[in-house]
C-alpha cells in the first residue's frame, strides 16, 4: 500500500513523465540516421498516437462540464496545437542541427520564458532574484554552445534558434495548460490537446509536402512508434497529471531531470561526446533554471 502511495504521487508521476519525454530526442536522432524528414517523422508520431487520443475522448467526458464555455475549447485547441505541434516542430527541425543534450538544455529554459511571458502580457513584476536566475541560464547557455558555435558556426546558431524557438511555444502551452485541466480534466485536456497537434501536423504535410510515406526501412516506422507511445502518449498524460497534482511552477522545479536523462542517453546510446565546458554550461543553466523555479514555486 505504502509504494502505492509512492509511486502515485505526484513527483514519482512527474519524473516518469519528463524522462520518457527526454527520451524522444534520442529516438529522433536514431531515426535521422535512415534519412527520414523531420515532417514525417513528425506525422508518423502524431498518426500513431492519435487512436488512442479518440478512444478516451469517446469514453471520457470533462469532470467540471458546467463550467465549462465554447471559448474553453476553442484555447484548449489553440494551445494544444502551440504545445504539441509548433512546438514539437521546431524541436524536431532543430535536432537536426544539434546534439541531443544540447537541444534538451536550451528546452529546459522554457520557465525563465513564462517569466517574461508573464512581464510582458501580465504586468508582472520580475524580482531581483528572478533577474539573476536568467541571468545564470543564459550565461550557462553561452558556456555550453561557444566551443559548438566556433566550430560549427552558421548551423548550430540556426538548430539553437528552433529549440528556443520550440522552448517558447511550449512555455505558452504550460501557462494555458495550468487553468484549463482542472475544467476538463487530465485525460479529456490532453486528448483534446493532441488530436489538435495531429490536425496541425496533418494540414503542414499537405500543404507543403504530400511526398510518400512508405519508402521508408522498417526501424524508421518502429521509431516513430517508439516515439509516439513511450515518449508522447504515456509521457503526455503523466505530466498533465503531475501538473494537476502539485502545479505548473512545482512541476518545473523537477525539469532539471530531463536534461541530464538526456546527456546519459545521447552518451549512451548515440556516442556523443561532451567537452568539460559543455558540462559545465549545462550545470549551470540547470543552477540557474532551478533557483528560478524555486523562487517562482
Amino acid at each position: 500500500m505504502k509504494l502505492l502511495r509512492i509511486l502515485s504521487s505526484g513527483t514519482i508521476i512527474a519524473l516518469a513523465g519528463i524522462i520518457l519525454f527526454s527520451a524522444k530526442a534520442i529516438m529522433v536522432k536514431l531515426a535521422y540516421q535512415y534519412q527520414v524528414s523531420a515532417m514525417h517523422l513528425l506525422l508518423f508520431r502524431m498518426l500513431f498516437s492519435l487512436p488512442f487520443y479518440l478512444m478516451v475522448i469517446l469514453y471520457f467526458r470533462p469532470e467540471n462540464k458546467e463550467n465549462i464555455r465554447k471559448t474553453d475549447y476553442l484555447r484548449l485547441c489553440l494551445f494544444g496545437a502551440l504545445g504539441y505541434y509548433l512546438a514539437s516542430y521546431l524541436d524536431f527541425l532543430g535536432l537536426q542541427y544539434l546534439k541531443a543534450g544540447l537541444e534538451r538544455i536550451l528546452l529546459f529554459v522554457y520557465p525563465t520564458l513564462v517569466v517574461l511571458l508573464s512581464r510582458v502580457f501580465f504586468k508582472t513584476n520580475i524580482s531581483a532574484n528572478q533577474a539573476w536566475s536568467m541571468c545564470i541560464t543564459y550565461l550557462g547557455i553561452v558556456l555550453a554552445f561557444w566551443e559548438e558555435l566556433q566550430f560549427e558556426g552558421d548551423q548550430v546558431l540556426w538548430g539553437a534558434v528552433l529549440i528556443l524557438l520550440s522552448a517558447l511555444t511550449y512555455a505558452i502551452y504550460l501557462v494555458g495548460s495550468d487553468w484549463l485541466i482542472p475544467k476538463f480534466g487530465v485525460l479529456v485536456f490532453t486528448s483534446y490537446a493532441m488530436i489538435s497537434a495531429t490536425a496541425g501536423v496533418a494540414i503542414h504535410y499537405l500543404i507543403t509536402d504530400r511526398s510518400s510515406l512508405v519508402h521508408y526501412p522498417s526501424e524508421v516506422y518502429l521509431l516513430g512508434f517508439m516515439i509516439a507511445i513511450v515518449s508522447t502518449l504515456i509521457p503526455s498524460f503523466l505530466v498533465s497529471l503531475a501538473i494537476k497534482k502539485m502545479g505548473a511552477p512545482t512541476f518545473s522545479i523537477l525539469g532539471s531531470v530531463g536534461p541530464v536523462s538526456t546527456i546519459i542517453l545521447a552518451y549512451w546510446l548515440l556516442d556523443e561526446p561532451y567537452s568539460l565546458f559543455q558540462l559545465l554550461g549545462m550545470a549551470v543553466v540547470i543552477i540557474g533554471v532551478g533557483r528560478l523555479s524555486i523562487k517562482r514555486k
